[in-house]
């Protein structure tokens, strides 16, 4: 991989690509989701289905303002710490 300023020129670095949760839940409540959808599916008239459709379509795009707001943040925090740690900004560290 070249440096991360090149990668990040270059438009290679795609974070959310590479997110994989670890928590144990995760997979579980996917799966419970699709299966509760596709019973949704089976159940619902067309349009019924269509508009429930509509509003996952929303909640997924809110969710993904939410996660790109949330990684904004933390990089701007984690840059931040970093300025403060190599200027020495803030409280002296007693050695």
């Amino acid at each position: 991989m070249e440096g991360i300023i090149e990668e990040l020129y270059y438009g290679n670095l795609n974070p959310e690509e590479q997110i994989v949760p670890t928590d144990p839940e995760y997979r579980p409540i996917n799966r419970k989701i699709s299966e509760l959808i596709e019973d949704a599916k089976r159940r619902f008239s067309e349009s019924d289905f269509a508009a429930l459709e509509g509003i996952l379509d929303l909640n997924g795009e809110s969710n993904s303002i939410l996660a790109k707001a949330s990684f904004v943040h933390g990089f701007t925090m984690g840059a931040l710490v970093m300025v403060e740690v190599f200027c020495g900004e803030g409280k002296d560290v007693k050695e």
